[in-house]
């Protein structure tokens, strides 16, 4: 492993400091993926700035009746809240999919929504990668890409995202907010992760010295009749082939508003508006979910070996929406 300085702020407002003065520094909270990549020389911190004793772990009710998930609660206290459990079921379900029960105890909000792409060849430092290294080249595009990204591609970049937490808080229409040397801000969930573009390297809005404070998510009556679905290759820790979190309301009816983001499948967590589009105002149909799971895939572009891909979202697609129409 590369070799690295240790230092435990006890202020906000030092610890943004002290990683936006070094070059090479960056934050530690839970480890479980920053470690991992250090391992393997994919990341290189000449400085590690622990985070896990700044005050937040809150996961709180808002004012509005939306809940405030602070960046180092741990995956397995958010999963298990009961007022999550409650009014997002997607969130809980989605965090219980991922990793494993050691893991969640130890992984953070902050890091779930910030970790890196699985790729083979990004985490392979022998081989080509405009992520890790920009201009090299992208080994994914001709080589083995069963489970690359058929949505928001580019010719540099086809690597998944792998978060299941970031589904659902698309879906959701969570808030990040950021601490940053600047001040405060905060980012709508679905802009803060960028599509690669020519700029595959740079993956979030954050720039160097930011920190994430927490995810806020709004208060959603229509999240209470939701759910998350996971296709994998084996039951337990593994990242999802295609993934998806879904919400309906339906009154009288006629579906009144519909919540639908797909993991899995893209460069970054995916918010399907245009299947949204199709289902807001109908009546719950085979039909219309079948309209809506196409739409949700409009302008997939696969490879060799990921074209199966397309078919599997939009079947759990379907399979989503049908049960959530099912539901009183």
């Amino acid at each position: 492993m590369h070799p690295f300085h240790y230092e435990q702020p006890k202020e906000l407002g030092s610890s943004v400091e002290r990683v936006s003065r070094v070059k090479e520094a960056t934050f530690l909270a839970g480890g479980t993926g920053l470690l991992d990549l250090m391992k393997l020389g994919v990341e290189t911190p000449a400085l590690l700035v622990d985070v896990r004793k700044l005050p937040l772990a809150q996961i709180e009710e808002l004012p509005d009746g939306g809940m405030r998930l602070g960046a180092l609660a741990r995956n397995s206290d958010v999963a298990f809240h009961p007022l999550i459990r409650e009014r997002y079921p997607m969130l809980s379900e989605a965090l219980l999919a991922g990793a494993s029960g050691q893991i969640r105890n130890m992984a953070t909000v902050g890091g779930n929504i910030l970790q890196r792409t699985r790729c083979p060849y990004f985490r392979d430092v022998t081989t080509p990668c405009n992520k890790r290294q920009p201009g090299s080249g992208c080994s994914a595009l001709e080589g083995i890409n069963r489970g690359h990204a058929v949505l928001g591609v580019s010719e540099t970049c086809i690597a998944t995202h792998p978060s299941d937490m970031s589904v659902p808080l698309a879906a959701l229409g969570a808030t990040v907010r950021i601490q940053g040397p600047k001040g405060e801000r905060t980012v709508p969930f679905t802009d803060f992760h960028l599509m690669p573009g020519t700029t595959p390297q740079r993956e979030t809005v954050l720039e160097h010295g930011d920190l994430v404070l927490s995810v806020d998510v709004p208060a959603l009556p229509a999240a209470k009749r939701s759910l998350y679905i996971k296709v994998r290759d084996r039951a337990s820790y593994a990242f999802a082939l295609a993934s998806v979190a879904a919400a309906l309301e339906v009154e009288g009816g006629v579906i009144r508003q519909a919540r639908l983001a797909l993991g899995g499948v893209a460069t970054k967590p995916w918010r399907a508006v245009a299947a949204e589009q199709k289902l807001v105002g109908q009546a719950p149909s085979p039909q219309l979910f079948q309209e809506a799971a196409k739409a949700a895939l409009e302008g997939a572009k696969a490879r060799e070996h990921n074209g199966f891909k397309v078919e599997l979202a939009q079947r759990i697609i379907v399979r989503a929406l049908t049960t959530l129409g099912g539901r009183s």
